[in-house]
């Protein structure tokens, strides 16, 4: 695939605080790439800058080889949806879609030809005619991304578009975004703080924290081979323990050697270990490889999410077989359930759920969105 921008080496500052810190990312033609990250992270300034909307303080944005540092917004090949859609509500869904067209003075003919396959494309033909303000949030959300295709930019910008609907018609929506990014071949830049969200659209997603770039993979590649403990954490449920590396495909954590499929540490490093709630098997005591004491069993519909004390650290377990609260489990993990990361700034501080509640879980989330 063909590199569509550059960004080389890019610094950002906010009133004395650095938001981006020598930041290097590549962005391919036709590609779906998801920046994805907490709030705060400077996902959302790395938008900005790549539509115009902010300067670099240091390095160089590049599109298409051509540095755009100074190239004002509306001149780049780039269009942009946010969350708040900005329609014009005294403009009806045919107009809304057409303005940019009318600015170009383009002929009538030619501009009722592309706002019906811009209807088309976002599945709204009949609503030339409706009141935006008397549409769905999902509709509005359609006449946006139709207003921002139709003038056929190289590059869609989305600034968290999905973030003021509901669960299922996001889930609609994000099956769209991908099927019009599929069909259009435009490259899209998506930010989210949603994992599940960047799991199931992405070709690419680029996990942030603090400023800088943590791993950039595809959404199978970022699960099951984290970097670090915060790519851990953040995607998806981790138990994150401390271990040491005895050799090549042997591990010692939570008090017992395992055989695992890492291999390229030192010997007797210190490391730390990722095991997934779902690749655990719990057994009787006799069997497992662990022991614990379950503290806490939520039914989640499909499977039972069950909270295990080891030695005083909560695993999170994730089971179809019930197991009751007090009850002592045994604990079975196959060696490619075991993923090795070398130790970081952010070892220690994930994969313990001792403060593991649905409440901090939902008002973390309302924080983020809020914020």
């Amino acid at each position: 695939m063909k590199k569509l921008i550059e960004l080389k080496n890019v610094s950002k500052a906010f009133e004395g605080e650095t938001v981006l810190e020598k930041m290097n990312l590549d962005i391919y033609d036709q590609q779906f790439i998801t920046l994805l990250g907490p709030s705060g992270c400077g996902k959302t300034t790395t938008l900005r800058l790549i539509g115009g909307f902010e300067s670099p303080d240091e390095g160089g944005i590049f599109f298409d080889g051509q540095k755009i540092n100074d190239v004002p917004s509306y001149k780049r090949h780039i269009n942009t949806v946010f969350q708040k859609y900005a329609l014009f509500p005294h403009l009806n869904v045919f107009e809304n879609i057409a303005f940019s067209l009318r600015l170009q003075k383009l002929p009538n003919p030619e501009i009722a030809a592309r706002v019906k396959e811009m209807l088309a494309l976002v599945a709204l033909n009949g609503f030339e005619r409706k009141d935006v303000n008397h549409l769905s949030g999902g509709q509005q959300q359609r006449v946006a991304i139709a207003r921002a295709l139709i003038s056929h930019p190289k590059v869609l910008l989305l600034d968290e578009p999905l973030g003021a609907l509901d669960l299922k018609l996001r889930k609609d929506m994000q099956n769209e975004l991908k099927k019009i990014q599929k069909q259009t071949g435009i490259t899209f830049i998506y930010v989210t703080h949603d994992q599940e969200e960047a799991l199931s659209m992405s070709d690419t997603v680029v996990v942030m924290a603090d400023g800088k770039i943590q791993q950039i993979g595809t959404p199978i590649d970022i699960y099951n081979e984290p970097k670090n403990a915060f790519v851990a954490d953040f995607i998806g449920e981790s138990n994150i323990v401390d271990g040491i590396m005895e050799e090549d495909r042997k591990v010692t954590f939570s008090g017992h050697t395992f055989t695992c499929v890492d291999a390229g540490f030192a010997e007797k490093e210190a490391v730390d270990v990722v095991v997934r709630p779902e690749d655990v098997d719990v057994v009787s005591v006799e069997k497992g490889m662990l022991t614990g004491v379950v503290t806490s069993v939520t039914f989640k519909g499909v499977h039972y999410e069950i909270i295990v004390d080891i030695g005083g650290f909560k695993w999170m377990i994730q089971s179809t077989d019930f197991v009751g609260v007090d009850e002592k489990i045994g604990l079975y993990i196959e060696p490619d359930a075991i993923h090795i990361m070398k130790k970081s700034e952010y070892s220690g501080k994930f994969g313990d759920y001792s403060s593991f509640s649905d409440e901090l879980d939902e008002l973390s989330d309302a924080e983020a969105v809020e914020a």
